[in-house]
């Protein structure tokens, strides 16, 4: 931007409302949802969807929960007609499913649009008119008497068109499109103009959405505008009042979830935000907010992984990696420190006795989304001590002591920042066993054999050092000891074993063992050896001249 330019720029203006309640509202139920991602989500699209994608993403949306879906706009097109119908004669929408059509507030868009819904069982006819200073001005060239008769002729178009739907549960929905920039005091004329024509009841209420269409104010002003409409419009309890916001400043998740507290009844948006421009409402976002304050969102989001899939296949959209909730790096940690308090937190919540989830850096349970802890903590350069131990211990069942762990997460750490990228679980595992459990000189085991009478144990062994043979014996209080004995004979450096630690690395009389070795040397300095054999014994005698070797 050039600084000179910001003068033609200036602050939307605010609302008046000097007792404003919603700041101190909380949230405590879910709103009704509407998804329109079959419509303003694919208008958005570079290539629109065909039937048979829209078709898919209808019935993954239909799983999820949404009971209203917004399903095109088929004056526009006849593959939107054609879907209609579709749905409409195979009897695919469900009997608790409303489905929603667009439409403009012109007669032969409107006559086209009833030929579309006939045999529908329950259908939100959605009308909209553009009411924004600068669409009246720009687009329309009209006074603000005259986009009202606008918006007046389409609702009686409408109405008299009803009674070629019957049978139908209709719903008549009206938007001033682009009301986030419209003044609340006209949008409120027009729309009360609307409910003269449809003539709503607290037993038959029509549904005026409130659109965001193009952000242009922080979400608070948007918060007012909503309260405002719904503490002066007339008969409020023969409304549902929806919102519909768009992310032009990034905050639309922010706009909805203030308008709810502002009086909003309903919300409509689409899958991870899909729209035009930068986007609609990301719902799924927004759901799960609800959810992680203890809310049901009654939308099932339980295999989040599968949804992003069909999202994906049928619009050929991404889901960027950093996407709230659903991204693939949302529920991971590469910072080191990071990752240890990931590490302790689900520790803690695995070992039972807290009630509610409060786990350091994720804000949910992913396993409540469908995502798997093993996700939870990748390793990079970045990363420490404790998600290497994690990555290790999830994917393998390798159990690193704690010392250990401070010994090998730098050494990973260095090899990984050569690497210069994000490391898998199996290259982590070629790291450890290059390291410890296949340092084979200048020490390597060719035979161990130990006998224990009255406490005293002892061994035959025979060792390549350096590639020379030399057979040993000794004897202690143990197979560990009496081999540590015998080793002092020959020469090699003298040390005691400090830390011991061994496990099984999976079930059945073939599963292989591994022993951890902590060895302290004559100056003081420790060092760690592993092995892995599937006769627990030699992988401790192994692990002995693991570490060894590598002091």
């Amino acid at each position: 931007m050039m600084k000179d330019t910001v003068s033609k720029y200036r602050p939307f203006p605010g609302v008046h409302l000097p007792n404003r309640q919603w700041p101190s509202r909380t949230l405590t139920h879910a709103p009704l949802w509407c998804s329109v991602d079959l419509r303003d989500g694919n208008q958005a699209l570079a290539v629109p969807m065909n039937i048979a994608q829209k078709l898919e993403l209808f019935q993954a949306l239909v799983k999820c929960g949404f009971k209203e879906l917004e399903i095109g706009f088929p004056s526009a097109s006849n593959t939107e007609f054609a879907f209609n119908r579709l749905l409409i004669e195979k009897g695919l929408i469900p009997d608790d499913v409303t489905i929603q059509v667009l439409v403009q507030a012109r007669e032969d868009l409107i006559e086209k649009t009833f030929q579309s819904l006939i045999g529908a069982k329950r259908v939100v006819i959605h009308m909209y008119n553009s009411t924004s200073p600068a669409q009246r001005r720009v687009v329309f060239g009209k006074s603000k008497d005259e986009i009202k008769a606008i918006a007046v002729h389409g609702a009686k178009l409408i109405k008299d068109r009803l009674h070629r739907l019957a049978g139908t549960d209709v719903t008549l929905q009206y938007s001033p499109e682009s009301f986030s920039a419209t003044e609340v005091e006209y949008a409120k004329e027009v729309s009360e103009a609307v409910m003269d024509v449809w003539q709503p009841t607290p037993q038959r209420k029509m549904i005026l959405n409130l659109p965001d269409t193009v952000e242009v104010a922080m979400p608070n002003v948007y918060a007012d505008q909503i309260e405002w409409m719904c503490t002066n419009l007339r008969n409020r309890d023969t409304l549902i009042i929806s919102l519909h916001t768009h992310n032009d400043r990034n905050t639309g998740t922010a706009a909805t979830e203030l308008g709810l507290l502002a009086g909003a009844d309903r919300v409509e948006g689409t899958l991870f935000g899909n729209g035009e421009r930068t986007g609609n409402l990301d719902l799924v976002t927004v759901a799960l907010n609800l959810y992680m304050h203890g809310i049901d969102p009654h939308l099932d989001f339980s295999d989040l992984n599968a949804v992003r899939e069909v999202y994906e296949r049928c619009t050929g959209m991404t889901v960027p990696p950093r996407q709230p909730y659903a991204g693939e790096l949302v529920v991971t940690a590469f910072s080191g420190s990071h990752q240890d308090a990931i590490k302790k937190g689900l520790a803690e919540w695995e070992q039972g006795g807290r009630t509610h989830w409060d786990a350091p850096y994720l804000t949910i349970d992913p396993r409540d989304i469908g995502r798997e802890y093993r996700e939870v903590i990748r390793v990079n350069s970045q990363s420490g001590k404790g998600g290497v131990a994690y990555l290790l211990e999830s994917e393998f069942g390798i159990e690193l002591p704690k010392d250990m762990q401070r010994e090998f997460g730098p050494i990973a750490n260095d090899l990984v920042d050569a690497l210069g990228r994000e490391v898998k679980g199996e290259e982590l595992k070629a790291m450890f066993w290059q390291e410890y459990v296949e340092r084979d000189s200048p020490w390597s085991l060719i035979h161990f054999h130990a006998d224990g009478v009255g406490g005293v144990f002892r061994c035959r062994a025979s060792v390549l050092r350096e590639g020379t043979a030399q057979k040993l014996n000794g004897e202690g209080n143990g197979p560990i000891a009496a081999f540590v004995n015998a080793l002092a004979t020959t020469g090699a450096p003298k040390f005691e074993v400090a830390y011991y630690k061994e496990h099984a690395l999976g079930a059945g009389s073939q599963a292989a063992a591994i022993a951890y070795i902590q060895i302290k040397l004559a100056d003081g300095k420790v060092r760690w050896g592993a092995a892995v054999d599937t006769n627990i014994e030699l992988a401790s005698i192994k692990a002995v001249l693991s570490a060894l070797n590598r002091a």
